[in-house]
């Protein structure tokens, strides 16, 4: 028979840790090795000996390169034999046939250093992958074809998987456990019994595709939620299907769900959540220790391989997080309650799990990475004008006239888009600007001849009172949120989906401009710049929701590190004391989104690797919604701790929400 007892987990490599870090990265075969399953015994075999796997989640494209053996050795020392992982296509194909696998996204080398360090590999390739990532991990420029109907048969999208994965699949053959890798099993897609289109040709055309890149003898898997009715479209023979839930399942009914599937073979969950996601707005899920390690021990004690997702989150680095519908971005955070931290810190989750494997290597692991509070820093802000001139200009495809808006696809645009048109009429009366059709994707901030006006959010907010003469310049400067990862709406489109209407007259005749801020940032077009000249300032209501007291502002600063002090840099977080929301980026790195103003995340992760102690650190700053600078200067702080919980902690925010859902019943949402 099959394992069946959580002390007979461990199958490893028996030489020491460092001889296996120390050895030839090249991989080789010394015996014939085989991975598969045994339907007879209820349970997989390797090297023809029964085996059962405890794994890791753990997503590198969330983790700085250089963290990612701190990260793999310590789920070693966790006592995990095996990780898994996804592969987010659009992380590798940001255009058409070009692709990307070096520094951040050296997905080999990731997978080199897991099999060095004696981890088994449980690879999710996708073509999709959800993981709370932009899109599900598909590239937005799919989205070129407006029509197209992913993740189904549709012709256009079948041909672009096809020559993701001819690109993507060999490259991962050689890693094959079979071929001396450390890869033992292989997901098809994700989910798919969840996804609306139940395409079973879709699933057979990928798994003929894998079978032809990978060979016969990988395990092929599917994964799906613990119930029939998720099975029923997401299974297929050739695919093994396991399932997904979490603590406080009822697990003898979570596993007969997957007997329905496979009626022999191992049990398996392939997500058993530690965590749970986060969305703005919402407090930061916590999910009780004693919860994971009851249902933990008893799947264990039934024999079943268990994947924790996740094991470590990590971070939603610049424009990367996901949504969920309706319409919910992620914060930056991607930390997920998990037994390590975001910044890779062993927590009373990581132990208590570790002294349920109870197969652990000789050795502590490696501590928790130091923090260092480098204080304050103060911000000045940056010159607007220059800034346009620098975004706006720099190729003769940033900016498009077009009867109606363009949307961020046609632009090739991740973060913002600027619309600019002309009022059409006198609106000396307070006129109603409006998204009828709810086509702002995702956040607007409008703005009437350099006055800010108010904001238009997706779901939320789809109209707001302007005034202004006939000719003046109507701004509205939309942010991507993130797009959904999950669900029916993954083919998410950006911008101004469709038209703003002006009372009862549809606006026209918008010059869009692709506002290439990152570019810019990196190569230090915005740093540095003092703004001299006063803007004028409408102050909106105090009880108006969506209101804004100043124009979409970059400010930047500078610190050192003092070169004479041991062990610095060190990590950090980033906070900011009565900032709203924003953009940050810290050595021309996109750090990602701030919103303390809605939360629950405060303090964001500023790994080590982004600082310097030879040169001054700079800090740009995109503050979309009002800084608290006026009249003088204003500072963002560097903290050791970090702050994921404080959604609407403060009474001043309670209060505002108080007001508004009195004052606006009808939206019916308080934030």
């Amino acid at each position: 028979s099959c394992i069946t007892a959580p002390s007979a987990l461990r199958s490893r490599d028996p030489r020491p840790l460092p001889h296996r870090l120390h050895q030839n990265s090249n991989l080789s075969v010394a015996s014939p090795r085989t991975f598969e399953i045994d339907y007879k015994n209820d349970c997989f075999r390797k090297d023809g000996t029964e085996f059962q796997y405890i794994s890791g989640s753990i997503h590198y494209n969330r983790i700085p390169r250089v963290y990612w053996k701190d990260r793999l050795l310590k789920m070693y020392m966790a006592g995990l034999n095996a990780i898994q992982m996804y592969i987010p296509w659009n992380f590798h194909e940001p255009h058409p046939g070009q692709y990307v696998f070096s520094g951040d996204r050296d997905v080999m080398h990731f997978i080199q250093l897991a099999h060095d360090i004696g981890l088994l590999v449980i690879l999710r390739p996708g073509p999709y992958i959800c993981g709370e990532w932009d899109m599900g991990g598909l590239p937005a420029w799919l989205l070129n074809k407006k029509d197209i109907v992913l993740r189904t048969s549709d012709p256009d999208y079948i041909n672009a998987v096809d020559k993701w994965m001819g690109k993507l699949l060999p490259m991962i053959k050689p890693f094959l456990y079979q071929n001396g890798g450390p890869i033992i099993t292989v997901q098809v897609e994700n989910e798919y019994g969840s996804y609306f289109a139940c395409d079973y040709s879709y699933l057979r055309h990928l798994v003929s595709l894998f079978r032809s890149h990978l060979g016969q003898d990988v395990v092929l898997f599917s994964t799906d939620g613990a119930g029939v009715s998720y099975l029923k479209c997401g299974s297929l023979q050739g695919m093994y299907a396991t399932v997904d839930f979490g603590p406080g399942s009822n697990v003898t009914a979570a596993f007969a769900a997957q007997r329905y599937a496979e009626p022999h073979g191992p049990l398996v969950n392939s997500e058993f959540y530690t965590g749970w996601l986060d969305h703005w707005g919402e407090q930061h899920s916590r999910v009780p220790t004693s919860a994971v390690v009851k249902t933990l021990v008893d799947m264990l004690n039934m024999g079943a391989n268990v994947n924790l997702y996740m094991f470590i989150g990590g971070t939603n680095f610049g424009y990367w997080n996901g949504a969920n519908g309706p319409y919910a971005p992620q914060p930056t955070s991607y930390d997920y309650d998990a037994p390590l931290t975001e910044a890779g810190d062993l927590t009373d989750k990581y132990f208590a799990i570790r002294d349920v494997i109870k197969m652990i290597p000789e050795g502590p692991p490696p501590p928790s990475t130091p923090k260092y509070a480098y204080g304050p820093v103060t911000m000045k802000k940056v010159s607007m004008h220059e800034i346009f001139s620098s975004l706006t200009v720099k190729s003769s495809n940033r900016f498009l006239y077009n009867h109606l808006p363009i949307t961020y696809f046609f632009m090739k645009q991740f973060g913002f888009i600027l619309y600019r048109t002309t009022l059409p009429v006198d609106c000396s009366k307070p006129t109603a600007l409006s998204s009828p059709l709810n086509g702002v994707h995702d956040r607007a901030y409008v703005s009437v001849d350099g006055i800010a006006a108010g904001i238009l959010e997706r779901d939320k907010a789809i109209s707001l009172n302007i005034t202004g003469k006939a000719g003046s310049q109507l701004d509205v400067l939309v942010e991507n949120m993130g797009r959904i990862n999950y669900g029916k709406d993954i083919n998410d489109f950006k911008g101004l989906v469709s038209n703003l209407t002006l009372g009862a007259k549809v606006l026209s005749i918008w010059t869009s401009y692709s506002l290439s801020i990152d570019e810019a940032i990196s190569q230090g077009l915005l740093h540095g710049r003092d703004f001299k000249r006063r803007v004028p300032i409408r102050r909106p209501s105090r009880l108006l929701q969506h209101s804004v007291s100043s124009l979409p502002t970059f400010y930047s600063g500078t610190f050192s590190i003092a070169d004479g002090i041991p062990d610095l840099p060190q990590d950090t977080y980033i906070q900011f004391p009565n900032w709203k929301k924003g953009q940050i980026w810290i050595n021309g790195f996109n750090l990602g989104r701030y919103w303390p103003d809605r939360g629950p995340q405060i303090t964001l992760f500023v790994p080590a690797s982004l600082l310097s102690t030879a040169v001054l650190n700079n800090i740009t700053v995109l503050e979309l919604e009002g800084a608290p600078c006026a009249p003088g200067p204003c500072t963002v702080e560097f903290t050791a701790i970090p702050v994921l919980n404080a959604t609407l902690a403060s009474l001043r925010s309670k209060i505002n929400a108080l007001s508004f859902a009195v004052t606006f019943c009808v939206e019916k949402v308080i934030l």
